[in-house]
């Protein structure tokens, strides 16, 4: 099949060359999606890093990774957990990732899992007494542009919690917009599999649909059409490059750092992401194969006939 081109950030150092500047980084939802990721990067690139997640479980995907003994794993449950017990598990980082976030269908969920937990983490960090920076993984734009005319009700929450969950952010680093990062992707996608709940597709899908919606007449489209329909012609995010945008502002880079990344343009140009291939990669694969066949039937076709003339006249002759 065809293959995908895992991006890395710009300032990504190999495990052998410790970045100089070492830094202590807590990363909520650590175990996620994205949030393993960070912890991931963060820890090849010399951070001091922790994750703090409801299982504190190492993720299969990576379970035996060197990188993952180099994380402290910490589980709870962020509602649940009164507030100094809270400080004692997030601790005094000089970075805070949040990539906390909840879906489905109860307002109640909604709003407190993605407002109030968040909330709540970002106060903690703060009073850590040593913060100095503090990056959310949040939705972007666009999407919460449909809330009134294009989705149900109970997404009005999950709005509303993230909104909450970016001015915590703010308020953690004294409302310096500069020391806060907001990345804000529609579709992530990445990995191996597929899943309904979140709604996720592979890589090598993901690829496919991001390089294609990226070409200039879906970009048009995209411009003029309304609510889901636009959302729905944005190309997806890489969950690579999600993750490198939040550890790029975790280590204070300049194209991350105080900027709201909106959307998957500005997510991979803040850490110079490569181009998806995913279209090219299958349009190739399909050449290759169509070649082979190609280079098949030359020889076997002529075979076939030779075969059949063959039997017709032995038909012939009896």
């Amino acid at each position: 099949g065809f293959q995908v081109t895992t991006p890395t950030p710009k300032t990504r150092q190999s495990s052998s060359t410790p970045a100089l500047h070492m830094s202590s980084v807590t990363v909520v939802g650590g175990t996620g999606f994205v949030g393993s990721r960070v912890c991931k990067l963060l820890a090849e690139n010399g951070e001091t890093v922790t994750s703090l997640s409801k299982t504190g479980v190492i993720p299969k995907t990576f379970d035996g990774d060197e990188w993952t003994t180099r994380v402290t794993w910490k589980a709870a449950d962020i509602l649940s957990t009164d507030s100094n017990s809270l400080d004692a598990l997030i601790g005094s980082p000089d970075t805070i990732v949040s990539c906390l976030g909840v879906i489905g269908t109860d307002p109640d969920q909604l709003s407190m899992g993605n407002g109030d937990a968040n909330v709540a983490i970002f106060q903690s960090a703060k009073r850590g007494g040593n913060l100095q920076r503090a990056v959310f993984v949040s939705v972007a734009s666009e999407v919460m542009s449909c809330q009134d005319k294009w989705l149900p009700q109970f997404f009005g929450s999950y709005f509303d919690g993230k909104r909450a969950a970016e001015q915590a952010a703010l308020d953690a680093v004294d409302g310096d917009a500069s020391n806060r990062c907001l990345v804000k992707p529609s579709f992530i996608y990445g990995g191996d599999a597929f899943g309904l709940l979140p709604p996720r597709v592979n890589a090598e899908y993901g690829s496919f649909i991001e390089e294609l919606l990226s070409l200039p007449p879906f970009k048009v489209l995209a411009d003029i059409t309304p609510g889901l329909i636009k959302v729905a012609l944005r190309p997806p995010s890489s969950v690579e490059a999600v993750s490198a945008a939040c550890v790029a502002a975790a280590m204070g880079e300049e194209g991350s750092l105080g900027k709201t990344l909106d959307g998957t343009t500005e997510i991979n140009e803040a850490t110079n992401q490569p181009a998806a291939t995913g279209l090219t990669d299958a349009l190739e694969w399909t050449k290759e194969k169509a070649g082979q066949a190609y280079e098949w039937a030359k020889v076997e076709v002529p075979k076939a006939v030779e075969t059949v003339q063959s039997k017709l006249d032995e038909v012939k002759t009896k």
